[in-house]
């Protein structure tokens, strides 16, 4: 089953989006900076919700987590 189709899968790549841009962000600010806006503009939006709301990312990815290993 494809990760569109499937909720669980969608909160997956989507958290992982979200560590994956503010990695970068925080490692390489100039990448993301000068794609505010357009179609790259998203992975932007991501690292801004990953820097501001990562007590929640981080609380969402240990249940991630702890989902994967008891299934």
């Amino acid at each position: 089953m494809s990760a569109l189709f499937n909720f669980q899968s969608l909160l997956q790549v989507i958290l992982l989006l979200i560590c994956t841009c503010t990695y970068v962000h925080a490692t390489w600010p100039s990448i993301l900076d000068r794609n505010k806006t357009g179609v790259f503009g998203v992975f932007w939006k991501f690292a801004r919700v990953g820097e501001r709301l990562s007590p929640y990312v981080s609380l969402g990815l240990v249940v991630m987590a702890v989902k994967q290993v008891w299934t």
